[in-house]
C-alpha cells in the first residue's frame, strides 16, 4: 500500500524520487487533541453574532487563518466580507472561548511520531493556520527539543492560508529543503489541500468526525485512523521510500 501510494505521488507529481529529510506537521487535531474546542468556540461565537453555521463545518474550515474563517461565514450570512473591526472582535471572542474550553491535552499517539521522524534524522516543523501564542508557546513545553520558533508557520507568517499552498511552501523554505525531501501530516481537508498543492506527500491522521473520504479527495497519500497507527507504521513508511530510491 505504501508503495503504490508513493509510486501515485511521484506520477502526480512528476518527482523521480521521494527522500525525507523534514515532516511538517500541522498543530491541532495532529500534535493537540484541541479541534473540538476550537469547533465549539467557533460554533458558539458565530451563534452569538447570528452567523450560519454548524459545529461540523468548523472540521472543514480548519487551517484557514481566523479572519479567512470569518470571512467564510459572513459571506455565507450577509453575502458580504467582514469588516476589519469585525474581524477583530469576532475572533478575539472566539480565542476567549477557546482558551477557556482548552485543556491542552496532547494528541494520543503524537509523541511516538515525533520521537519516530527523530531517529530517522528528520527535521520536525509546524506549520499551522493558529494565531494564538498559548498554544504556540505550549509546544515546548508539552514536545521539548523538537520545534524551534524560526522554523514555524503561523498565521502571523503567511498572507494566504490553508487551502493555499503557501503555509507549506514556506514551511519547506524555513526546512531548506525541497517538495520531494518532506512529508507533511495533516488531519483537515484544506490542510490536506494545501500540502498537495505545494507538491508535498501528504499523510492524513482522521482524528475529527469527518469521513475517511473527505480526506482522501482532498489528496491525501496515506490515510491512519491515528497518530498512534502512524507511528506503529513509520519505520514501514520510511523504508518504502528507501526502497524506492534504489530503484532509480
Amino acid at each position: 500500500m505504501i508503495q503504490e501510494a508513493i509510486a501515485r505521488y511521484l506520477l502526480k507529481q512528476k518527482q523521480f524520487s521521494l527522500t525525507p529529510k523534514a515532516v511538517l506537521f500541522d498543530m491541532d487535531g495532529v500534535l493537540y487533541d484541541s479541534m473540538r474546542f476550537h469547533s465549539r468556540s467557533w460554533y458558539e461565537t458565530a451563534t452569538h453574532h447570528n452567523l450560519i453555521s454548524t459545529p461540523e463545518i468548523f472540521y472543514l474550515y480548519e487551517g484557514r487563518t481566523g479572519e479567512s474563517t470569518i470571512n467564510e461565514l459572513y459571506q455565507k450570512t450577509f453575502h458580504r466580507d467582514a469588516t476589519d473591526e469585525e474581524k477583530k472582535s469576532i475572533y478575539e471572542e472566539k480565542a476567549t472561548l477557546f482558551n477557556k474550553y482548552n485543556d491542552g491535552k496532547a494528541m494520543s499517539g503524537a509523541a511516538e511520531v515525533l520521537a519516530a521522524v527523530k531517529s530517522s534524522g528528520l527535521q520536525a516543523l509546524v506549520v499551522t493556520g493558529s494565531g494564538q501564542h498559548s498554544l504556540i508557546n505550549k509546544l515546548e513545553n508539552t514536545y521539548p527539543g523538537y520545534f524551534k520558533r524560526e522554523k514555524m508557520v503561523t498565521a502571523f507568517d503567511v498572507i494566504y492560508g490553508k487551502p493555499h499552498p503557501e503555509p507549506y511552501l514556506m514551511g519547506l523554505k524555513k526546512a531548506g529543503i525541497q517538495a520531494n525531501e518532506a512529508f507533511v501530516v495533516e488531519n483537515a481537508p484544506m490542510g490536506v489541500q494545501a500540502a498537495v498543492a505545494a507538491g508535498i506527500f501528504t499523510i492524513a491522521v482522521n482524528t475529527g468526525p469527518l469521513a475517511d473520504k473527505v480526506l482522501l479527495d482532498a489528496g491525501a497519500d496515506l490515510l491512519y485512523p491515528d497518530m498512534t497507527s502512524l507511528a506503529n507504521d513509520w519505520k514501514n513508511i520510511i523504508k518504502a521510500c528507501q526502497e524506492n530510491n534504489k530503484d532509480i
